[in-house]
């Protein structure tokens, strides 16, 4: 593209110790390789922003990735933490529940990404499955982390006919990635699902009425060998560029 979209990306607190106990603010690579070679400007957006500073920084963005990560504080859906929930950051619960929000009602084409789509639910009025394992008994396996590939096909997902999802994957079965425990419960009002587990676990959803807002329970960035999958970053791409 000639003037390639600024598509916002948001990051995640990790501690490094390489060189001294320090706190470090990014993401995985393959989100910012997802994003450029496909046709945007990756921006990161660090966590501590004020709301202000959110603000004018998220009204520069032509397009937005909720990445994945840790758990939603279970506080943001009314339920009481379990042992299973783990690796709560509140101020990125705060942050991206801000820009999730904001791009519902602004229009601002978004593609959430994993725990994005459960921060997505979240804001919009849904609840989430605190952990699949222990809440599901009848469930497949979805959490293959550590120790597996990260572009390891786990299980199937049925795409909904219509949707803009299956516009985009052009199948209507479809290997992907599985990298996480929760998952959407009760799906917000405003959202429709556009992909479902054979066991019924919720893969992927549309926001209704807005001009490109996706989410998928797997990492699409991390299965870039695999054209329906970089089609989901062309799209979003393509929809920020006409804003």
């Amino acid at each position: 593209m000639s003037n390639p979209p600024l598509i916002g990306i948001t990051t995640m607190r990790h501690s490094c110790s390489n060189y001294g106990e320090r706190e470090v603010m990014g993401l995985s690579h393959a989100f910012v390789d997802s994003v450029r070679f496909q046709g945007g400007l990756p921006v990161l957006i660090p966590l501590g922003l004020s709301e202000v500073e959110l603000a004018a920084l998220f009204a520069r963005l032509d397009g937005l990735i909720l990445s994945g990560g840790g758990d939603v504080d279970p506080r943001h859906y009314g339920m009481a933490m379990t042992d299973k929930v783990s690796e709560i950051d509140y101020d990125r619960d705060r942050v991206e529940l801000l820009l999730a929000r904001w791009s519902v009602s602004q229009k601002k084409p978004l593609l959430a990404v994993c725990r994005g789509m459960q921060v997505l639910n979240v804001a919009m009025g849904g609840t989430l499955w605190q952990d699949i394992f222990s809440e599901i008994p009848q469930a497949n396996r979805h959490a293959y982390f550590p120790g597996y590939p990260r572009n390891l096909r786990a299980h199937p997902i049925q795409v909904a006919e219509g949707s803009l999802l299956a516009e985009l994957i052009e199948q209507p079965i479809i290997e992907v990635n599985s990298l996480h425990h929760q998952s959407c419960r009760e799906v917000a009002p405003g959202l429709k699902v556009s992909a479902v587990a054979p066991d019924g676990i919720i893969e992927a959803a549309e926001i209704v009425d807005h001009p490109f807002g996706l989410a998928v329970q797997w990492h699409p960035e991390w299965m870039q060998d695999s054209v329906p999958m970089k089609n989901l970053f062309v799209a979003l791409n393509r929809a920020a560029s006409q804003r």
